[in-house]
């Protein structure tokens, strides 16, 4: 697991940073992390996606099942990557939206 240190994005630390701002109790080393199961998620937070499309769709999907939404900070890698991806998700009750800016 330490590869995913030097991917696009140090992909451990900013799932780590984005399950804690969500509420998730997670444990973190090196090249480990542990997430602590919970019968529900609070969500509420805003995720750092750190530019990287895996980061985002990770959130945006945590999203669905949390309590109160889950946003990111940048969704525009997804759209390179996976295009579907928004109509799949809102064909899955997701409310995608784009702040103005």
């Amino acid at each position: 697991m330490k590869e995913l240190r030097v991917k696009e994005s140090d992909r451990i630390d900013a799932m780590a940073r984005g399950l804690e701002a969500c509420g998730v109790r997670i444990e973190e080393d090196a090249d480990t992390l542990i997430v602590h199961g919970m019968a529900s998620v609070p969500g509420r937070a805003t995720v750092e996606s750190r530019l990287d499309h895996r980061i985002a769709m990770a959130f945006l999907v945590l999203g669905l099942v949390s309590e109160r939404p889950v946003t990111v900070d940048d969704g525009g890698p997804i759209a390179t990557s996976f295009p579907l991806f928004e109509p799949l998700m809102a064909g899955l009750g997701a409310a995608i939206s784009r702040a103005n800016g």
